[in-house]
C-alpha cells in the first residue's frame, strides 16, 4: 500500500485492509488479532471487527505500538523515542 492509499483510507478499516497496510497476510492479521497480539487498538462490535487506521498509519510510520495488555502506566514508564524502559 502506497501513502496515498495510506492517506485515503477511512477512519476504520477492515482487518485484511489493515493487514494489506502492514505488508502481512490476512491469516496472519486475523491470528494476531485473535491472540491479542495485533499492534494497535481493535474495535469489536458483535461479529466486526474494525482497524481505527490512525494508530495504524502511526504504526507505520515509525512510532511504537500501544500494547493492549501492558498498563497504562508500564506506557507511561517507557522511553518515549525508544520504546524501552528506563533502567
Amino acid at each position: 500500500m502506497d501513502h496515498a492509499e495510506l492517506s485515503a483510507l477511512p477512519p476504520l478499516v477492515d482487518v485484511p485492509t489493515a493487514a494489506r497496510a502492514l505488508g502481512i497476510g490476512r491469516g496472519l492479521a486475523y491470528d494476531l488479532v485473535r491472540s491479542g497480539s495485533w499492534p494497535t487498538p481493535v474495535l469489536r462490535m458483535g461479529k466486526l471487527i474494525r482497524i481505527p487506521s490512525a494508530p495504524l498509519i502511526h504504526l507505520l510510520h515509525g512510532a511504537a505500538p500501544a500494547l493492549a495488555d501492558e498498563a497504562p502506566e508500564s506506557r507511561a514508564a517507557r522511553h518515549p523515542s525508544t520504546g524501552s524502559i528506563p533502567s
